[in-house]
This record gives structure tokens, C-alpha cells and sequence, in this order.
């Protein structure tokens, strides 16, 4: 393993071990996107060496819905997809009896606009939740802030797909 590759390797452990110790203790509650965007992105930069390949997120929520745990990296994929399974993406909900999860995934593109695969796939997902009991509150797309965006879109918050 290159030296770069091992202190990414072990700065993403430490953060994890730091987020899951700031969440035991401080149980944040994820009010909007712009709060769920602000706790994953640091999690998912370093999951996905920097924002080189895209990769999945789930945040689980207790029933006041505040995080539960450090958000669960369900896919980590390539350059421009990540392959999100129903089955990877609740699994970590089901095992700690989450009453719903938020999702987010980056496009290493840096523009967060969804594109058509991420509706479907949002849809797919929220489907499933349903089926589990576990509502999908929200799917967010982590990208790079910028003057005019803040750096995610919300598929709740613009309305593009139905989550109820």
C-alpha cells in the first residue's frame, strides 16, 4: 500500500472513531439538509479517497431522529456510479432498528445535480423502505460548494422524487 494511500487509510479511521465518539455524546439531531449535508460530507470525502469515486451513505435515525451511529458507507463505486442495492443500504438499519435514514452519495464531479439513474435508484429505494417500515427521508448529493449552491442538493427539499 502506497504511503499516501495508508494515511488516508488511517485519517478515515480516526475520523470514524471520532464521529462515532461525538455521536454517542452529543447525539446530533439532523433538522434539514443543509445539517445532514454538513455531518456525512467530511465522512464520505474520506471514505472515497478524497472524492475520486463516488460512494453511498446511510444515515440512521432514532425515532427524534437524531443519528444513531456514524453513517454506514453502503457502495463505494467508480468515477461516475455506485451501485446502491437495497439489501446494502438497509442493512445496516435493520441491524440497529433504525426508525429511518437519510441517503447521500457524492459525485466526485464536483456538480450535484442528480442525474436520472440517481432519481430511479432514490425511487427503488424508498420502496424498499417502505416495504421495511423504514422511511427514506431524504437522498442527498454531496458535491462542491460553490458562490451560487451550497455544495449538495436535496431530492426532498426540490421535490424531484415522492418520499411520502
Amino acid at each position: 500500500m502506497r504511503s499516501d494511500t495508508l494515511n488516508l487509510a488511517m485519517d478515515y479511521g480516526a475520523m470514524m472513531e471520532s464521529c462515532g465518539a461525538y455521536i454517542a455524546t452529543v447525539k446530533p439531531i439532523l433538522q434539514g439538509p443543509e445539517a445532514a449535508s454538513a455531518f456525512v460530507r467530511p465522512l464520505l470525502e474520506a471514505a472515497t479517497n478524497g472524492n475520486v469515486q463516488e460512494g453511498m451513505m446511510v444515515i440512521l435515525l432514532d425515532t427524534k431522529r437524531r443519528a444513531m451511529s456514524v453513517p454506514a458507507l453502503t457502495a463505494i463505486g467508480t468515477l461516475d456510479s455506485s451501485p446502491a442495492h437495497p439489501r446494502e443500504v438497509f442493512r445496516a438499519a435493520v441491524q440497529a432498528s433504525a426508525a429511518a435514514v437519510i441517503l447521500a452519495h457524492n459525485h466526485p464531479s464536483g456538480d450535484p445535480t442528480p442525474s436520472s439513474e440517481d432519481l430511479l435508484v432514490t425511487r427503488r429505494l424508498i420502496e424498499a423502505g417502505k416495504i421495511l417500515g423504514i422511511p427514506v427521508l431524504d437522498h442527498l448529493i454531496i458535491g462542491k460548494a460553490r458562490k451560487s449552491q451550497p455544495g449538495y442538493v436535496s431530492l426532498r427539499e426540490k421535490n424531484l422524487v415522492a418520499f411520502d
